[in-house]
């Protein structure tokens, strides 16, 4: 027969490492800082900002005179605040990559007409192939720029509830593949002005470095 104290110890044991394992279960998981860092070495195509999804009266698009100016900005924010950080020195920005369509386009795939539409479903993550015609507009792209490894496509950039939301994704054209897919927003506004293009370059930039 087993002494009270024993088993009221043995209870107590018991409680404690059920405890103990509940919190681990619980436990909010770490944020990873600048998750494409591993990336910042390779070289990377930035494609322009492929389109600007908004009403007619969005105050930015308003504000700028037309959607295809607002994606202008928004790549000119990016491409500065990555220099800021020390990265992209050797990338292919996506005014690059538009005098490069201009002088091949015989060749050359448009920057500004990239076949998006297999990136921009929810469903499309990391590790999702995607077909033609964007498939072979990318091969053809990097080939241009032979040291080109793999293409940051910010695919769509969208005004609602209040945000500025940009739809990106890091791709890997030799494999036709996804490497990282994501949706990088602006901080909650009454209106989308200016700083909330910038706002989201950063938040974009700093996927390759912490700031």
């Amino acid at each position: 027969m087993l002494h009270p104290l024993r088993v009221c110890s043995t209870f107590l044991l018991a409680a404690l490492a059920s405890c103990h394992r509940g919190a681990k279960t619980d436990a909010a998981p770490a944020v990873v800082a600048a998750p494409l860092a591993t990336y910042t070495p390779q070289r990377i195509a930035i494609t322009p900002t492929i389109r600007v999804m908004s009403s007619d009266t969005a105050p930015l698009v308003r504000e700028f005179g037309t959607a295809s100016a607002v994606s202008r900005f928004f790549d000119g924010e990016l491409a500065r605040l990555l220099r800021e950080r020390g990265v992209g020195t050797n990338w292919i920005m996506p005014a690059d990559l538009v005098r490069a369509y201009e002088r091949n386009r015989s060749y050359a795939s448009d920057p500004y007409n990239l076949a998006i539409e297999s990136v921009r479903p929810i469903k499309f993550i990391a590790g999702s192939k995607y077909g033609e015609p964007l498939s072979s507009q990318l091969r053809t792209m990097i080939a241009l720029h032979e040291e080109a490894r793999f293409v940051l496509l910010p695919a769509t950039l969208q005004f609602y509830g209040g945000r500025t939301v940009l739809r990106v994704a890091l791709l890997d054209p030799r494999y036709a593949e996804a490497r990282w897919v994501g949706d990088i927003r602006s901080d909650s506004i009454p209106v989308q002005t200016r700083s909330s293009l910038t706002q989201v370059a950063g938040r974009l930039a700093d996927l390759f470095v912490a700031p």
